[in-house]
């Protein structure tokens, strides 16, 4: 664990600059807008260890998979977000030496992530080998008010000199993917143009062909005043560039603002690209950059507005959960259907980019309570719009009669995980996207989803779980064969507990849905059924007599739910008993060691709990919690939230601030040693969910929110905000008790320690301690 970030409650601050620490600042210090993203690379040349990250989100690659053999219905392809071209690259020559920090002595470096403002500013001292000062300042940002463009303002003083300084700001495209199968570019120039102040190039995905135009302008200034300079224009293949060179004196100022945009085919025809890039240039060079910086900070301040969660009286903590949600809003606004959000979001290449089943499992109850519902929406409707591809992904595998198998990993619909273990055996995905509607109607009450998207879903899913079964004459009962849970350190294993949970409860959620399309909207049901075939009677049948007769592993002497049969046939040794030596595991095990090992990666059975709380007393909770925590290792970032949830349900106040804190400073402090390879995005979401549904103790009941809270110890009160069917609340817990503020102009009834309390437009009430 690294502790280098210092602790500010709305700043992200390193000081001093440690090489060995560079690619995990580059992630932890990345900006976006849901458009596009790029890491914290330093402008100037650095040929240090870096790896430069600028992405465009929906912009993929299919990369071929690197196996040693195919099996049928294998992915043929990993997609990939894909690095694309740098669009923040000024190169410096001082006196005619470059300015490389690599090679330069380095002194009062700093870095700082504004998080209420959305700017990252970075300021350095550096001497050349020559012996030359200089102070450098600089700030940029991705824009939340024009969402396919950036800023930067680079600043020089000569701090000992007089002399010349040369800049060069450039759009490079020969850019690379470290994550790259076979070592191969991805990109090829389509056209190009340099002229006096700015460029652009426009490039084409190779197999998938997209186009994406990135282009710059820039305006340079001298002691304030904006100067006209001739500048020198080159270019190369997949390259442009401007070389603008400065006469500077000691102490003055001297700055170049460079603005950029990435314009994507898939919002503009290919041939209007350039047009519209240009124009997209001069509109933002016109407003300037300091009017692109005030919008900057007025976009975050509405986002702040409704999402922030406020703690009183513990700095690390604070800082922690609003980094997350920071990283949260910048990965993804809810603005396109047709994007998701990757589990390193615009942070690093890791994963691909590709949409997994974090996002039902851990955005999605995020993204209901802090911002409009069409968001959560759009996310269900990109999975809906990708039903056809799950059910061919299902066929590849053998499945009829238009079941749906998901895929764990895709861009577009197609499966495209490249381990067996997980594209054939982790189907329990299948559950987490029929829960996320679920989740999504139970919140929202909007009914109407079901009839027109959700029942479509669900029905496939049932139809994949139907098959998937098979009946065993020894147990006379219905088993799931060859499965890997969640926890992904156990694969192909027999009944799976929350697998064959999920399987039940999914084909007993899609009857129930059925019922409910079938009597509000009648009409629309007699055309889905027809559409799809579905033979109410005889597949309803057939899903009841699945889930009364599905076999679960239970042990008796316990009373817990056995995570898969044979479990308990493993070597007991608990976590806490393992020699720090040998942790993670991941990286210190083999994999044989590992798999017959009884540790897990994540929450499996817990998992499932935490879904289905309501079918179970507090007691079963706490003798599963209390037998799976000691053996659960955490090596998934997506483990820490949902014990701190649980742990908190059962009132263990140390063991839910601990596992808080481990979620929420993930990043932060590098916990598991990869942050380098990018934020942990989809895992954010659950650090919010483990102050509003942990501390909080915040659950929807029947139509209604309700609230069991509690003060951690170190923390002198803590707030957030939640929109709920159209009424804004903010919730604050003190000593003195819940203050509950009605922000909207609608009325609303919630639960709070389960006594009704009416909260009036615009009222507050205090429900005292």
């Amino acid at each position: 664990m690294k502790e280098y970030i210092e602790v500010d409650e709305w700043k992200i601050i390193e000081k001093g600059f440690n090489p060995l620490y560079n690619k995990i600042s580059e992630s932890i210090f990345s900006l976006g807008n849901g458009r596009m993203g790029q890491r914290a690379n330093f402008e100037e040349a650095y040929s240090g260890d870096t790896l430069q990250g600028n992405y465009v989100a929906g912009v993929y690659y299919p990369d071929k998979t690197r196996v040693g053999w195919w099996k049928n219905g294998y992915p043929e392809y990993f997609a990939k977000v894909i690095n694309a071209a740098n669009w923040i690259g000024i190169d410096v020559l001082i006196d005619g030496e470059q300015l490389d920090l690599a090679k330069c002595k380095v002194s009062s470096f700093s870095r700082e992530l504004n998080m209420k403002e959305g700017y990252l500013k970075r300021t350095f001292t550096a001497k050349t080998a020559a012996g030359k000062m200089i102070d450098v300042e600089a700030i940029r940002f991705c824009s939340m008010a024009d969402d396919e463009s950036g800023a930067i303002k680079y600043t020089i003083t000569p701090v000992n000199f007089n002399g010349k300084i040369t800049l060069t700001p450039f759009i490079d495209g020969d850019i690379v993917n470290k994550d790259s199968n076979y070592d191969e570019k991805f990109w090829d120039e389509v056209k190009k143009e340099i002229w006096g102040d700015g460029g652009y190039i426009q490039l084409r995905t190779k197999k998938t062909g997209f186009e994406v135009a990135t282009g710059m302008i820039f305006t340079i200034v001298q002691n304030t005043i904006p100067v006209h300079l001739f500048s020198t224009t080159f270019e190369k293949e997949k390259y442009v560039a401007a070389k603008v060179e400065l006469t500077v004196k000691q102490g003055e100022k001297a700055s170049i603002i460079k603005y950029a945009a990435n314009l994507s085919s898939q919002n503009y025809p290919a041939a209007e690209l350039a047009a519209n890039l240009k124009q997209t240039l001069t509109r933002i060079r016109k407003k300037g950059f300091e009017v692109m910086l005030a919008e900057q900070a007025e976009a975050w301040a509405k986002k702040w507005q409704h999402n922030d969660i406020i703690i009183e009286g513990d700095a690390s903590a604070q800082q922690a959960i609003r980094f997350n949600i920071f990283q949260l809003n910048q990965t993804y606004t809810g603005e396109d259907d047709r994007l998701n959000i990757g589990p390193k979001g615009f942070t690093g290449e890791k994963y691909g980019g590709s949409t997994y089943w974090d996002t039902e499992a851990y955005c999605v109850p995020f993204y209901l309570s802090t911002a409009d519902q069409k968001v959560t929406k759009n996310l269900l409707l990109y999975r809906y719009k990708q039903l056809g591809k799950a059910i061919d992904n299902a066929k590849l595998l053998g499945f009829k009669n238009g079941a749906a198998l998901y895929p764990m990993v895709t861009m577009d619909g197609t499966e495209c995980h490249n381990e067996w273990e997980i594209t054939f055996e982790e189907i329990h995905r299948n559950g987490a996207i029929a829960y996320a509607i679920f989740n999504y109607v139970r919140y929202t009450a909007d009914e109407a989803y079901l009839a027109d998207y959700g029942l479509e879903v669900l029905i496939a899913i049932a139809r994949f779980w139907a098959q998937r079964v098979n009946w065993s004459g020894d147990k006379q009962q219905y088993v799931m064969l060859g499965v890997t849970g969640p926890n992904e350190y156990e694969n192909n294993v027999n009944n799976n507990w929350y697998t064959n949970k999920q399987a039940t409860w999914c084909m007993q959620y899609a009857m129930d849905a059925a019922e409910k399309v079938k009597e509000a909207a009648p009409v629309k049901y007699a055309a889905l059924i027809n559409k799809i075939n579905f033979n109410e009677a005889e597949e309803t049948a057939k899903f009841k007599d699945i889930i009364a007769k599905m076999y679960f592993p239970y042990d008796e002497k316990q009373q817990v739910f056995l995570q898969q049969d044979g479990y308990l046939d493993k070597e007991q040794i608990l976590v806490k008993d393992l020699p720090a030596t040998e942790r993670p595991i991941n990286q210190k095990w083999s994999w044989d060691r590992i798999l017959r090992s009884c540790y897990i990666k994540q929450a499996d059975v817990l998992q499932g709990i935490y879904f289905f709380e309501d079918q179970y007393d507090l007691d079963t909770i706490r003798r599963n919690f209390d037998f799976y925590e000691p053996r659960t290792v955490h090596e998934s970032s997506l483990s820490p939230c949902v014990h701190a949830i649980l742990a908190a349900k059962l009132g263990d106040e140390a063991k839910a601030y601990e596992f808080y804190l481990r979620t929420s400073r993930l990043d932060l402090d590098d916990y598991n040693n990869d942050t380098e390879d990018g934020c942990h995005i989809t895992s954010m979401a659950g650090t919010w969910m483990s102050v509003v549904e942990g501390f909080g103790g915040m659950r929807v009941k029947g139509a209604k929110l309700s609230f069991q809270p509690f003060l951690p110890g170190k923390w002198r009160s803590f707030s957030f905000h939640i929109g709920f069917r159209g009424a804004l609340l903010n919730i604050k817990v003190s000593k003195d008790g819940v203050q509950i503020k009605n922000l909207s102009g609608s009325e609303t009834t919630v639960l709070v320690y389960d006594k009704e309390q009416l909260v009036k437009p615009n009222d507050e009430l205090l429900v005292e301690a």
